[in-house]
Parts: structure tokens; C-alpha cells; sequence
């Protein structure tokens, strides 16, 4: 018997024997697409090894027994692939992070070791075999929205928000999109989507540094309901006559921003903001991981090559202080102050605060103290897997500053080159609309985003309460969507008469207004506030013929209702969402709204629950 199985044995073995040893070549990425170098490549169980080149490129011998490669670099989570038949494998590696374990491929799904809870894992790409693999990733987190729904005219006919300049979530809708993922409903921020992209608005012609646009037209997707477009327009100041600025840029260097989605490109991102600096600006530089230093001290904006080369020496280790970085940097910038200047913290990161000032509110604290100084907060996000939105747009918001996210060098050079001004100097600081409806010609009303916005309508006239900022040029754009008096429609019930109230009558003189707009905002230097109102009549124009800046808003509106797969979509469908966009493209010197096209057609191919809008 023993005999037997020796010669079996031996005869497989001569099998195995004739096969000849073959080479396995491919390509490495991580999550953002993005080649990854340095991989080290090697057969399991044998001393055959390689590393990737530049590219992400390979090329290994394996021999006719080998079962596995492996795939190992340092901040990546080691992937073990079984070898088939295929000898061109594209495979994706996913960063390391706590709690996560090796990750090893069988049949079609990364499974991991160790078990996570909910709130620490979110699903990322990866592929095997051009075959998409699911991997187990460090979630992201994004504060829950709660959809604004119809509001009764006679009971509630006042609404007031903070205005919102932040475009950070279209860039993150973006970037999901491009690596194949639909995003999360409560990443999907629409007004930040709305105000992503400049409209041709009217520059102020009075007293105040705002002008006032409105339109009125038919629901594209909600047949008998209508469109109320509201727009301001701050005013455009040349960037010779800005004044000068005192800036500290704040940079995290923690081992989590060792990717190439994350500190290689915040450098190049922070390069372009250099080049548009003056010889009167000054800028100081400071990183922070275990704990933070200063990396530059205040230097003089012509003193370019200076200031990249403090960039270029920056390298990523360690765990996030980023609540001590916080306070060193506006430590510098108050040594520095301009009484009459623009000094601002511009923080740059993932996000991942865990070590310092990590406390949401302790934060918060720190950073309102700062504004009220005059010293404002800026927050540039970057990086996947473990991105912090929650977090991060806390701070901007309180900071008096905006949050962009940067995906790709195009969008740093959108944000530090095309508005450089809007970017970092202020025109009207805390700006608040309130709209009161005239019951005579709106039943109900329903502003589409914001939510994150709203303000109580006696926190308009506080003048203690936060709001938006508008930078130098910057648009703000809002889109109600109303149930004119008389239309009967499923989204707003039957609701019994008031017994002591009557909302029902126009007020005497005003039978023609349709809604009165008021703005507070205040100047940059000031804490008082500043109103003023602009009356719109109740007249409708016909889609088709209304202004290409409503056209393109509205197209945009109702891509962000079928990505949170609202309530409110009505016959909203993809198809209509591009046709209508590339009827408003309008100059599209930059190619943003033929982007915005592209970015429809993924999301039409990655949600399976519109098929029928595909025919």
C-alpha cells in the first residue's frame, strides 16, 4: 500500500514537473485608483519575489505549484491573491488602519480577520481578475440629514437659513463617483452641489456688497408645483486691492495622510495658493501629528521657492494632534495679526482629529474664540476610507471659513487659483436670508437643502448668532420649491382650518407680491448687522424660457434628489437631469458643466434602481 502512494506521488509530482514556470504580470492601485510603488511581490511559500515599479507595475516567475501571491507595502493591509489561469491581474490594496487585519481574497470577497463594528467599516473597491472584490475599509463619517419637507403657508410662513459657499460635497460626490461607488445619501449636501458652479449673476449696483436675484418657473419634476430660484451676488474685488494677508497654513502630517490622495497632493494643492501670493502677504507653516511644530515662520509671499521647499520636507508618521496643532496655529497668526488684513488659519487634512483637542465641542469653543478675534478658519479636506466630513465642516462653519474637499489638482487649482479671492477674503461676514410667502399665491413651500442651514426666524435679527460668509465674487444660490394656492398634491395632507388664526388674506397694497426676501449680513469689520429686503411678484416664467442659470441650478438640484433618493423626486430621472443640464451649459470655459454631465451618466450606470430611465 505504501508502496502504491510513493509511486502516485511520484508520478504527480513528474506532472507537475512538466509544467513549465510562467510569468504573472500587473498593476497595483489603491482605493483613489492611484499606482502604488515599492509593493513588494511574492509567491507564497517560495523565495520568488518582486517589487512594483513607478507605474504600480509587476512581472513575477511563478512556478507550475505556486497557489498564492502576496501583496504587502507599509500603511497597506497585506492581500493574499489565489493564482488562476489568468496572467494579467489588476489588483487593488486598501490603506492599513486600527483594527484592520490581513485581508485575504476567497471567491469573490475580501474577508477580514478581526470583526468591526458597524460604525468602523465601510465597503471600498477592489479588484481581482478585472472582477470588482469587496474589502472592509475605515468608515467615513457625514452628520445624518434630515430632508426638508413641505411647510404650510398659513401656519408657518416664514423661513429663514444661513447662507452656504461650501462646495466640498459635489468634489466628494465626484470622487465617489469616478471610483465606481455611489455615494452616501447623507454625503449628498445639494445646496453645496447648487453653488459648486458659478452662475452669470449681476455685480451689486447700491450700497450693500450683495446683489438679490429671483425667477420663478414650473417644477421640472413635479408637474403643477413650481421653482423659486434665489441668488445673490457678492461683489468682485481685484485681487491688487485685497488687502494683505497674515496666513498660517496648518498641515496634517499623521500616518493616515500617507497616501497619494493626501499629502502629495495638499503639496501641490498649497504650491498654487503660493504662486498667487503678494510680496505684502505673509505665511507661516506648521504640521502636526504625535505634535505639532512650526515648519516655517512668517515669510514673505515672494519668497516662493522658500516656502515649497518647507512644503516638500514635509512627510507623513505618527498619530493626529490636531486639536494642538489648532493652537499653536492661531498662536502664530495673533502674534502676526493685521488689524486691518486678512488673517486666517487654513487647516488642510483628513479629518482624523484623535489625539489633542479631539472633542467636537472643545474644539468649537476654541475656534468661535478665534473668529471673534478676527482670526478665521478655513478647512481644506483630502483623502478617502478614513475622511471625517462631520468633523471637518464643523470647524469651517464656526471657523467663518469655507470647506472645500480637494480630489485632484484640477479642483485645488478651481479653489487657489480660479477663486483665489473668494477663497480667502471676506466681503459680508454671517449672512442670513429669511423669505415671508404670501398666502394669496403659495399654499406651501419647501427649500431643497440646507439643512444643515436653518435658523430659528428670531435668530435672524440676532446679531450674536453665526452664519455663512461670502467671499470676494462668490455666488450663493437657492432653490424653494412651492404648491401654489388652489393645487391639490399628495405631499402636503388635509389639514383642518385654525380656530383663532386667518393666514388666508393678502395683506392690504401687497396682492402682487408673491414673497418679500430679506438679508442681514455684516461687513468684515464690524459685528452689527445690515438689512435689507427686495419684494418679488408673483409671475411665472415658462422653463424653457427662464435664465440659463436656473435651467443648470435646477438640473443640478435634481441630481442631488436622485443620488439621496428623495421623497420629493417626483419624475426626476437621470436622462432628464442631462438633457436639461446641457441645455444651460452656457460658456463652460473650465468644462465644469460638461464634467457635471459625465459624473450623471455614472451614477445612471452604478443606480440599479433606475434602469427604466436608461431606455
Amino acid at each position: 500500500m505504501k508502496t502504491s502512494i510513493a509511486i502516485l506521488l511520484a508520478i504527480l509530482l513528474t506532472a507537475f514537473a512538466w509544467q513549465p514556470d510562467r510569468i504573472i504580470t500587473g498593476k497595483v492601485t489603491d482605493g483613489a485608483n492611484i499606482a502604488l510603488s515599492g509593493v513588494s511581490v511574492s509567491v507564497q511559500g517560495s523565495g520568488y519575489k518582486t517589487v512594483t515599479d513607478r507605474s504600480g507595475g509587476f512581472s513575477i516567475k511563478v512556478p507550475a505549484m505556486a497557489r498564492a501571491l502576496v501583496f504587502a507595502k507599509n500603511g497597506y493591509q497585506r492581500l493574499t491573491v489565489p493564482i488562476s489561469s489568468d496572467s494579467v491581474l489588476q489588483v487593488t490594496m486598501i490603506q492599513n488602519a486600527e483594527l484592520l487585519d490581513e485581508a485575504v481574497v476567497t471567491g469573490q470577497t475580501i474577508k477580514m480577520k478581526k470583526s468591526l463594528s458597524f460604525e468602523r467599516v465601510a465597503s471600498a473597491a477592489a479588484t481581482f481578475q478585472g472582477k470588482p472584490l469587496h474589502i472592509a475599509a475605515p468608515s467615513e463619517s457625514y452628520k445624518p440629514i434630515n430632508e426638508n419637507g413641505f411647510l404650510l403657508v398659513g401656519q408657518q410662513p416664514v423661513t429663514t437659513f444661513s447662507v452656504d459657499v461650501d462646495r466640498a460635497a459635489y468634489s466628494n460626490i465626484r470622487r465617489f463617483l469616478n471610483n465606481g461607488q455611489m455615494p452616501p445619501k447623507d454625503a449628498v449636501r445639494i445646496e453645496e452641489m447648487i453653488n459648486y458652479f458659478d452662475y452669470n449673476y449681476p455685480q451689486p449696483a447700491g450700497e450693500h456688497p450683495i446683489a438679490i436675484i429671483t425667477e420663478t418657473t414650473d417644477s421640472p419634476w413635479n408637474p403643477d408645483l413650481k421653482l423659486v430660484h434665489v441668488g445673490l451676488q457678492a461683489q468682485t474685488v481685484s485681487v491688487k486691492n485685497l488687502p494683505p494677508s497674515n496666513l498660517v497654513f496648518l498641515i496634517d502630517v499623521s500616518g493616515s495622510m500617507n497616501e497619494a490622495n493626501k499629502l502629495p497632493l495638499l503639496k501641490q494643492a498649497f504650491k498654487l495658493l503660493v504662486d498667487q501670493l503678494r510680496a505684502e502677504d505673509k505665511i507661516s507653516l506648521v504640521a502636526y501629528a504625535g505634535s505639532a511644530g512650526l515648519v516655517l515662520p512668517p515669510t514673505s509671499g515672494n519668497e516662493k521657492k522658500t516656502i515649497k521647499d518647507a512644503l516638500d520636507k514635509l512627510e507623513a508618521g505618527g498619530s493626529t494632534a490636531g486639536g494642538d496643532g489648532i493652537e499653536l496655529a492661531y498662536e502664530i497668526a495673533k502674534k502676526n495679526f493685521l488689524p486691518k488684513g486678512n488673517n486666517r488659519v487654513i487647516i488642510a487634512t483628513d479629518g482624523d482629529f484623535n489625539v489633542g483637542i479631539s472633542n467636537e465641542s472643545e474644539l468649537q469653543k476654541l475656534i468661535e474664540e478665534k473668529r471673534k478675534a478676527g482670526i478665521f478658519l478655513s478647512v481644506m479636506g483630502f483623502g478617502m476610507g478614513n475622511y471625517k466630513d462631520s468633523q471637518v465642516e464643523t470647524l469651517a462653519d464656526k471657523g467663518n471659513g469655507n470647506y472645500a474637499y480637494i480630489d485632484n489638482i484640477q479642483e485645488a487649482r478651481k479653489e487657489f487659483v480660479q477663486e483665489f479671492g473668494g477663497t480667502l477674503f471676506t466681503i459680508a461676514k454671517d449672512v442670513k436670508i429669511q423669505i415671508e410667502f404670501n398666502p394669496a399665491h403659495v399654499q406651501a413651500y419647501r427649500l431643497i437643502g440646507y439643512e444643515n442651514r436653518a435658523l430659528r426666524n428670531d435668530e435672524f435679527s440676532d446679531d450674536q448668532k453665526d452664519a455663512g460668509d461670502m467671499g470676494s465674487g462668490h455666488t450663493v444660490t437657492a432653490i424653494y420649491e412651492i404648491v401654489p394656492r388652489g393645487i391639490v398634491t399628495s405631499f402636503i395632507g388635509k389639514i383642518d382650518p385654525l380656530k383663532y388664526q386667518s393666514n388666508s388674506q393678502p395683506a392690504p397694497g401687497n396682492s402682487g407680491e408673491m414673497l418679500t426676501l430679506r438679508v442681514r449680513y455684516k461687513r468684515p469689520d464690524s459685528e452689527k448687522s445690515v438689512l435689507f429686503d427686495a419684494p418679488v411678484k408673483a409671475t411665472s416664467v415658462e422653463f424653457d424660457q427662464c435664465s440659463e442659470n436656473l435651467r443648470f441650478a435646477s438640473a443640478v438640484a435634481e441630481f442631488g434628489l436622485l443620488l439621496r433618493d428623495s421623497e420629493y423626486k417626483g419624475s426626476a430621472t437621470y436622462s432628464d437631469v442631462i438633457k436639461r443640464a446641457r441645455g444651460a451649459f452656457g460658456r463652460d470655459e473650465e468644462g465644469y458643466r460638461s464634467e457635471f454631465v459625465q459624473l450623471v451618466k455614472a451614477a445612471l450606470s452604478l443606480d440599479p434602481s433606475h434602469e427604466l430611465s436608461r431606455k
